[in-house]
């Protein structure tokens, strides 16, 4: 991933105990530029968790953080993102929209965010 493209943490918290804004965190520090949406707006570290959709361009990778039930009503505006990766992070998975996505060409994984980028695999 390079250094324009971004990560889209999906279901972005400000709870520091949630992992989504762990996660948030955890690719700053990296050096990862985030976008953000989630249920309340605010900020996480220099990031704004946004409450309406809005338009991103150069996403990389969506990390999803919310159930697959509360994917559903996002569909279009995920794929609109065109985004070239799919996480789902433990408790997220969501094999309708991770099949799509396949279809797609979109790579897909199951696999915990903050693992990664731990083991330096992000």
């Amino acid at each position: 991933m390079d250094n324009l493209s971004k990560t889209m943490v999906l279901g972005g918290s400000l709870k520091p105990h949630r992992y989504s804004n762990r996660a948030i965190r955890a690719l700053r520090r990296n050096d990862y530029q985030v976008v953000s949406f989630g249920r309340r707006e605010g900020e996480v570290e220099d990031v704004k968790i946004h409450t309406d959709l809005k338009e991103h361009r150069d996403v990389h990778t969506i990390t999803f953080y919310l159930s697959a039930s509360n994917q559903k009503d996002l569909y279009s505006y995920i794929f609109s993102l065109n985004a070239k990766r799919f996480i789902f992070n433990p408790g997220s998975e969501n094999y309708d929209l991770a099949q799509e996505a396949s279809k797609r060409g979109i790579e897909v994984m199951e696999v915990c965010t903050l693992v990664m980028l731990r083991l330096n695999q992000y």
